[in-house]
């Protein structure tokens, strides 16, 4: 499994020191339920056995390592993610994790292009902001022409 290393890593749910603190963003239903999640030093919602939200936690969680680029409708990777090698790797492989994640993903992302552009406008500027984000090598969007 891809991402079982993610319990143990917890990077993403982390802030280094002397970083600001990190305001995840919402989606307009997110923000309804948790109000604002911001991650200071470590997440609230983190625990032993990583994020205790599972399937509720926020769609910008469940998207990282991953980062959404909304006009040109790529996805983009956060370089010092421990995955990287291996996520790229297995998405020559349509059903490896890494491809059903993008796949996943990329559902989500299509229903809110229709319905909350605002959020992931927001989403990407805040992951500029703080990932190094690579492009993946493929994309499950054919380009706007």
């Amino acid at each position: 499994m891809l991402f079982e290393h993610c319990a143990q890593c917890q990077r993403c749910c982390h802030i280094e020191e002397d970083f600001p603190p990190l305001e995840v963003s919402l989606t307009k239903e997110e923000a309804q339920v948790y109000g604002s999640i911001c991650i200071e030093n470590h997440c609230k919602h983190l625990g032993d056995r990583g994020c205790d939200l599972g399937e509720a936690k926020p769609v910008s969680c469940k998207l990282y390592p991953l980062s959404f680029e909304p006009r040109s409708r790529t996805f983009q990777f956060d370089v010092e993610c421990p995955l990287k090698d291996r996520y790229f790797a297995q998405l020559s492989d349509p059903e490896s994790d890494a491809s059903l994640h993008l796949l996943s993903m990329s559902n989500i992302i299509k229903g809110l292009e229709k319905t909350d552009r605002e959020f992931l406008e927001k989403n990407y500027a805040i992951d500029v902001d703080y990932f190094e984000l690579e492009t993946l090598p493929v994309s499950p969007f054919k380009p706007k022409i």
